[in-house]
């Protein structure tokens, strides 16, 4: 399966940190030769990476096959590496910044730490789905959604708002992994739709009700085991299960809620040009390359199993993207959602 990235102590050190992003290209998309390049003759950039690594693979040497351009990548936890950024300042290595989810994003860039993305790079998608300044642009998207165990949860009895996981009657058959990134941007729109005092009242709630998992993957296997009842998740999580297992091995489905609940997100994974970069033209162009076409096509059919953003390339093997909710890219730092997360103690 594919790795991910630890989170615990990364998200609790992002709090207090900031992150940097990725800078602009040249061209809107790479050309397109009929020959690999040579890699490296047309010089080297260095990413930090966040995002999937098999797919930023792939997505890699399809550009270093294109461009001649060399890409040292550096994986790890997009808080880690967003720390590891800041503690590095200007004489940071990294020209690029790829992320999962945009609280990273948002603390480097307001550290001013992020380059302006080229206006041709930000229009290939839709505006909605980067950053309003221009400072970092959506690559891909992933949706909030409740995994649950078909034998032991009728369709009828599911949830029908993230609230509900905090009502006394879920006790015992919830999960969480609270350490995961991509749990901080539900708390974050629960406190958007009802303010920090109720938000701290459902995650002890929560905390009491949940069992809690280490990393979605250890999360969604014990659901569809049946070891616990349903858990909260991103979509993707459900799909690379599935792959691991096969159709004969599932015994889960998703969930997801409705657009207007906190619950019903749809999150993006960006990158951005990192200001201090020494290679802005280069790194530019890998932006621009992480939302050509053949970029996300790559996305499209990887095992990631996440949504490409521009238009005209769908993935047909998920539910369209349109019937679940508009992307969200305003969800600030992250750090009241982390603050609040160590008030109930699930950090």
């Amino acid at each position: 399966m594919t790795s991910r990235r630890p989170t615990q102590a990364a998200g609790a050190g992002l709090a207090g940190a900031v992150v940097v992003a990725l800078a602009g290209c040249g061209s809107a998309t790479p050309a397109v030769t009929t020959a690999a390049r040579q890699v490296g003759s047309a010089g080297t950039i260095t990413v930090y990476s966040g995002q999937h690594q098999q797919t930023v693979g792939a997505l890699v040497q399809d550009f270093q096959n294109r461009t001649g351009i060399e890409v040292h990548v550096r994986s790890g936890d997009e808080a880690d590496l967003a720390n590891q950024l800041l503690q590095e300042g200007t004489s940071s290595p990294a020209d690029v910044f790829f992320a999962e989810n945009p609280p990273s994003l948002s603390i480097l860039d307001e550290k001013h730490l992020l380059a302006t993305v080229r206006p041709a790079t930000l229009a290939l998608v839709p505006r909605q789905a980067s950053s309003a300044a221009g400072h970092w642009v959506g690559v891909s998207a992933r949706a909030a959604a409740l995994v649950y165990n078909t034998q032991a949860v009728a369709e009828k009895d599911l949830p029908t708002s993230v609230l509900d996981l905090g009502r006394p009657e879920m006790k015992g058959r919830v999960a969480v992994a609270p350490s995961e990134t991509d749990f901080q941007p539900v708390v974050t729109r629960v406190v958007g739709a009802r303010g920090s005092e109720a938000t701290a009242a459902w995650l002890t709630a929560l905390k009491d009700n949940a069992k809690v998992y280490d990393s979605n993957e250890s999360l969604i296997r014990a659901v569809n085991r049946g070891e616990i009842a349903m858990g909260l998740v991103d979509h993707y999580y459900w799909y690379r299960m599935r792959d691991e297992v096969g159709n004969g091995g599932v015994h889960s489905a998703l969930h997801y809620f409705p657009p207007a609940d906190a619950g019903g997100l749809v999150d993006i994974s960006g990158a951005a040009v990192v200001a201090s970069g020494q290679h802005q033209d280069l790194a530019q162009r890998f932006v621009a390359y992480l939302v050509s076409e053949p970029a996300q096509r790559i996305i499209a059919t990887s095992e990631s199993w996440e949504y490409p953003l521009l238009p005209g390339v769908p993935d047909p093997r998920l539910p369209p993207l349109a019937q679940l909710t508009s992307p969200v890219v305003d969800l600030g730092t992250g750090r009241e959602a982390l603050d609040l997360l160590q008030q109930a103690g699930l950090l």
